[in-house]
């Protein structure tokens, strides 16, 4: 089944080249079924990019889905275009008094920033909460998963020594879970960030579950055990090149980065990339949208609470 989005938004060309089944408003209009409503809180840079990738995982899935765009009003954008926000976006204040299946909040650069000292940290904070009532299931991603952890939960980050930034191999820790059914043992995903939560702050919240780690990256999934909060500390989503865009752009910021580990072959930067990470970043939405929205939301979204 396909995502739903905008006639005209430019994400709908490249994920049709990639044979992605998206539907345009026009054809959704003459479909009888309700589909699973879910937000996007767009916290990167580069929005279309972001746009593209998260759509294009959850457009594996064989439910339908009605995406929203949401951006942060108190943070003036410098990457993406005022033009698309104003077409594509809404704001708090638009939507705070809707309700969806499902919501996703990405990562953001701000890593080394306390979360006080980020700009549109109330606004986040406000959202946050109201997620806990107007949104049955909540996908948070790197940064935008330890804010979540630290504001629901009062788990802090820590800064990393140097930018953690590569394919890491994890393990998964229960095998019944559902959102890890159909995982391998051993699986990889893509990294790249400054900070980190320890294990021993999650674990020690009798809310909190970890559910898969990396002895090298750490913790990378952690759960409420009601399945109502998810939180993943990489970025399964990434496109093959994404990696290889963040450490040029760091190089020509005189930023010495190291080089991905574990990404280019043989190391070699001038050598192609694998994609190793695309069936479980797959299989990871598919399992979310199945097993923590779609089969647990109500069908009417007022009855949430």
């Amino acid at each position: 089944m396909p995502i739903k989005i905008a006639n005209d938004l430019p994400s709908r060309y490249v994920l049709e080249n990639e044979r992605i089944f998206v539907m345009t408003e026009d054809r959704a209009k003459s479909q009888d079924i309700r589909p699973l409503q879910i937000l996007l809180l767009n916290l990167m840079p580069n929005k279309i990019e972001t746009e593209t990738q998260i759509l294009r995982v959850l457009g594996n899935s064989p439910l339908q889905t009605d995406v929203e765009f949401l951006h942060m009003s108190s943070h003036n954008s410098k990457h993406t275009p005022a033009s698309h926000l104003a077409k594509f976006y809404n704001v708090f204040s638009e939507i705070k008094a809707k309700k969806y299946d499902g919501m996703i909040i990405t990562g953001a650069p701000v890593e080394n920033l306390p979360f006080e000292e980020v700009d549109y940290w109330p606004e986040l904070c406000d959202v946050l909460d109201w997620t806990k009532r107007h949104v049955y299931s909540t996908l948070h991603i790197c940064w935008g998963a330890q804010a979540g952890l630290y504001r629901h939960y009062g788990v802090q980050k820590y800064t990393l020594p140097q930018k953690l930034s590569g394919i890491y191999r994890h393990k998964v820790l229960d095998i019944y879970h559902p959102l890890l059914r159909g995982f391998d043992d051993r699986f990889e995903a893509p990294h790249s960030r400054y900070s980190y939560n320890r294990r021993e702050d999650i674990e020690n919240n009798p809310e909190l579950v970890v559910l898969s780690t990396s002895k090298m990256a750490g913790v990378y999934i952690s759960a409420a055990k009601n399945g109502r909060q998810f939180f993943v500390s990489g970025h399964s989503e990434y496109d093959r090149n994404t990696l290889a865009n963040e450490y040029r752009r760091d190089l020509a910021k005189d930023l010495n980065p190291k080089i991905p580990y574990n990404y280019f072959a043989n190391g070699d930067p001038a050598q192609p990339i694998p994609l190793t990470w695309r069936g479980h970043a797959n299989l990871l939405y598919t399992n979310w949208l199945n097993y923590f929205v779609y089969q647990q939301t109500p069908y009417d979204l007022r009855d949430i609470d």
